[in-house]
């Protein structure tokens, strides 16, 4: 049935059906409403905004002289009737109204304007007519819309002004998630896919089924009107961990029994698995598949939302504002710290006034739904002010102390041997080097680091009771005992000495680091004495993951080196792709240490760098370009071609693409010859109109992972 024509369902005491039809007037509300898309089965309106409706009368029409027209909204177990009036000013904000311009009454028909509260809750509403006179009453149920936030209405807390602004943070379908290290920044595309049949359903469904709805429906329902709660409820419902929610989160380990979390690229499919598998978790997710998913939510329900990445995101455990990381006196990382540095971590920013906090806090909230730490006794994260981070506003609800140790922590790195401290350095500046978001109307990143930090003075980055040179130092430590620890891999740490550091360290990668070619390695060293100095060198190299410590060392050096008065010194290393290439996948990093070692005071320096390496590329080419019609068949050619100088047996190829194709494709080559390519042309169809992801991986048997994946955005227009 068209839901811009609804027929009607009556009861009553006054004798036959006379209302024939009511007309939605669906396009045109759609467009007043800025909700184009996002229903094909329901009428969608921002909450605060008048829309109409035409009621058709069979063979008597209305008689506004003997005869009341009262609409009636139901949301849940709570309704509101609205006395239908004649009227020729613009209705109030903060009650339901109905009223009839002049001129919009002829004998079989009457429009009506209706306008819903600006602080309405959001949801699925019923609407009913009812005819009333003096002889009776008939009740006509006519059909249901759905209401959202309205950003576009200056009195809606959730209003922003800009519409640039809106249309990438609430109607764009389309974004980047920036992945990596802050050395070698990534990215990868993803398809919010707001407009896909069934999501915005799927997103009103997660409001039914959360535990604050199951535990008191009407409670929930009068307190969705509010954007910080209603954020707060959608963060909680993207995990699974306290309810029924969206997705499973799985960090290690094989990823059998579900889709490795790198496999997905839009989140309508995950949306659909979830409502299909009557809200079963989706199995698995990680970060950036958490807060995307969680965006398309938000945008879905009118929040201004978007997703963030930081780079060196430091989950603080025992919230001390502090990450302890541990490294051998070679230069190797160890394991020992419950505390953690992931090279990225990914949330969502959502735009909303916070009248509980005072308008200094106004503005960009973060809301994470990757479940690290409880808040209230569950898996939730925010929604926490971005003003409030920079301003150091713990008190500020909510999660604020948490945020901004993810941002702004102290890293203290120590080095141990045979259980002692025998080196310390803090490092101010190691955690949220870089915070990027995609840029309005662009492709390139938004750095926003400075909206969540201020720029620490250089006088905060000494050493504690230090009064070197160096920004950030190495302190010689004694042996000694520190009280307090209570895990078997305890070290000691000795008291600070009132020393300057007598050499700085630096370390530096050539170049942008590439999977099939050497990296090349740069250690400076300035001896900031007037005497020789006889020094101890050892580089480790260690394969990591962008959440999790280290693997075992790949590949490591160790020589003597030795250095006149104040003399400057560049030191070059190569790491062949010979010594890696075996076991790096495409989304791990690589941990380089360098410890320099004084041989007659025994002073320790400890510099360190991860990054990732850049794949190769793979070529996706969508014939007649980038920009397709619906429902008509499009094909792409995708290839890749050996930059490596060896053969790769069991070369694998595919390509796959959610609203795309159906099935993953695959093409196969015995032995990918270097210089050579293998290719994979493919036939799709789009079923509906948005931004759809194309995405391809390459594989072969002498690695135990994916070595590339590529991602080529295509726009689905309608038919013309």
């Amino acid at each position: 049935m068209d839901h811009g024509q609804q027929t009607t369902h009556n009861s009553g005491s006054d004798g036959h059906c006379r209302l024939k039809l009511v007309d939605f007037q669906v396009h045109e509300n759609h467009t007043s409403h800025e909700t184009e898309g996002l229903s094909q089965k329901h009428l969608v309106l921002r909450r605060g905004k008048p829309f109409r409706v035409t009621l058709l009368f069979r063979d008597q029409s209305w008689n506004p002289h003997a005869e009341n027209l009262v609409l009636q909204v139901v949301l849940g177990h709570l309704s509101q009737k609205i006395l239908v009036r004649f009227a020729d000013k613009l209705p109030s904000l903060y009650h339901w109204s109905a009223t009839v311009l002049a001129g919009h009454v002829d004998l079989m028909a009457v429009t009506i304007n209706v306008c819903s509260p600006v602080f309405s809750s959001v949801g699925l509403y019923k609407l009913l007519v009812h005819i009333e006179s003096r002889r009776g009453w008939r009740s006509y149920a006519v059909g249901s819309f759905v209401l959202l936030y309205n950003p576009w209405l200056k009195e809606d807390p959730v209003y922003m002004p800009q519409d640039a602004q809106l249309q990438e943070y609430i109607k764009s379908d389309y974004g980047l998630v920036y992945m990596g290290t802050n050395v070698n920044v990534g990215e990868r595309p993803w398809s919010f896919g707001q407009y896909e049949p069934g999501v915005l359903e799927a997103c009103l469904q997660l409001l039914d089924v959360s535990p604050q709805h199951l535990d008191d429906q009407d409670q929930d329902i009068v307190r969705r009107a509010d954007p910080v709660y209603l954020s707060r409820v959608v963060c909680s419902m993207v995990n699974c961990n306290d309810d029924l929610g969206i997705l499973m989160g799985k960090w290690q380990g094989s990823y059998e029994g579900g889709v490795n979390p790198t496999e997905w690229s839009g989140s309508a499919d995950i949306l659909h698995r979830w409502v299909s598998s009557k809200f079963k978790p989706v199995r698995f997710g990680q970060c950036w598949v958490f807060a995307s998913v969680l965006c398309t939510v938000m945008r879905v329900l009118g929040i201004p939302s978007r997703v963030v990445t930081v780079f060196n995101a430091a989950h603080d455990c025992n919230a001390n504002m502090k990450i302890e990381e541990f490294y051998s006196s070679t230069g190797e990382k160890l394991n020992l710290s419950k505390d953690s540095i992931w090279n990225f971590h990914v949330w969502v920013e959502s735009w909303m006034r916070r009248p509980d906090l005072g308008e200094r806090f106004d503005g960009w909230q973060v809301v994470d739904p990757t479940p690290q730490e409880k808040s209230a006794g569950v898996f939730v994260c925010g929604p926490c002010p971005v003003a409030a981070v920079q301003q150091k506003v713990f008190g500020a609800e909510y999660d604020t102390p948490f945020i901004y140790a993810s941002v702004d922590a102290d890293v203290v790195r120590l080095i141990v041997r045979q259980g002692m401290v025998v080196g310390r350095k803090v490092d101010p500046r190691g955690v949220g080097q870089l915070i990027y978001t995609k840029s309005v109307d662009s492709d390139d990143p938004e750095n926003l680091t400075d909206t969540y930090k201020l720029r620490r003075p250089m006088a905060m980055m000494m050493c504690s009771r230090s009064a070197g040179p160096m920004a950030m130092m190495m302190c010689s430590r004694s042996a000694g005992e520190v009280s307090g620890r209570e895990d078997s891999n305890a070290v000691h740490e000795g008291e600070d000495e009132d020393s300057t550091s007598v050499l700085d360290v630096s370390l530096k990668i050539e170049g942008k680091p590439t999977v099939g070619q050497s990296i090349r390695l740069c250690i400076n060293i300035k001896n900031n004495t007037f005497n020789k100095k006889v020094l101890m060198e050892h580089v480790n190299a260690q394969i990591k993951e962008y959440n999790s410590g280290p693997q075992e060392s790949f590949w490591k050096v160790h020589q003597e080196v030795h250095m006149g008065p104040s003399e400057v010194l560049t030191l070059r290393h190569t790491i062949p792709p010979s010594e890696y290439e075996s076991f790096l996948s495409s989304n791990d990093i690589v941990n380089v240490a360098v410890v320099m070692k004084d041989m007659m005071t025994e002073e320790r320096v400890l510099e360190t760098l991860e990054f990732n390496m850049t794949s190769p590329k793979i070529t996706i080419e969508v014939e007649g370009g980038d920009s397709i019609q619906v429902r008509m068949e499009h094909t792409a050619r995708v290839s890749f071609t050996n930059i490596f100088t060896k053969a790769l047996n069991g070369a694998v190829l595919t390509v796959e693409g959610s609203g795309l194709l159906k099935d993953k494709q695959v093409e196969r080559l015995t032995c990918l010859k270097p210089g050579g390519k293998i290719e994979k042309t493919v036939s799709f169809t789009a079923n509906s109109t948005g931004t759809k992801v194309l995405m391809s991986t390459f594989s072969h048997g002498g690695s135990p992972t994916v070595v590339s994946r590529g991602f080529h955005k295509v726009k689905v227009t309608a038919a013309s």
